[in-house]
């Protein structure tokens, strides 16, 4: 069931001197909205529904985060975001990040820098400073 994509006409609703006659459908139409509304909680283009503690249950939450262009925002209540198992950041040619105005930056954004496919491949996670970006040194290797 999807939400009702259309506000009720309360014209013939608003005013004590309205014709009842004429309200009976604009009432109609806002109980099957409702119905429409109810009907649909919890389920894909309806309503959430909140559970005992006032939260959408994690069952309901996406696997995922998707989103159509901009930045996505996380912004759990206890502020820390706990990533299980790998985060996959895209290596950037070290030019493309130093490229990037540092008026998009923020203290401690994360990037990897890479020398691209020329020579020995190398790679560093490089952090913003709030003034620069600064190299991790990755030359020791994972044993």
């Amino acid at each position: 069931m999807s939400f009702p994509n259309a506000s009720v006409n309360t014209a013939n609703l608003d005013s004590a001197t309205d014709d009842p006659s004429l309200a009976r459908a604009d009432l109609l139409d806002a109980v099957q909205k409702l119905n429409t509304i109810i009907e649909g909680g919890g389920s894909a283009s309806g309503v959430a529904l909140l559970n005992a503690s006032n939260q959408i249950p994690t069952g309901k939450l996406p696997q995922s985060i998707s989103y159509q262009g901009g930045n996505q925002i996380i912004n759990p209540s206890t502020g820390i975001v706990n990533i299980q198992d790998v985060l996959r950041l895209t290596a950037l040619q070290k030019s493309d990040i130093l490229d990037i105005s540092t008026a998009t930056l923020q203290i401690g954004d994360l990037a990897i820098a890479s020398n691209g496919n020329t020579g020995t491949y190398t790679v560093a996670l490089c952090v913003f400073s709030g003034v620069e970006w600064l190299k991790i040194s990755t030359t020791t290797r994972l044993t």
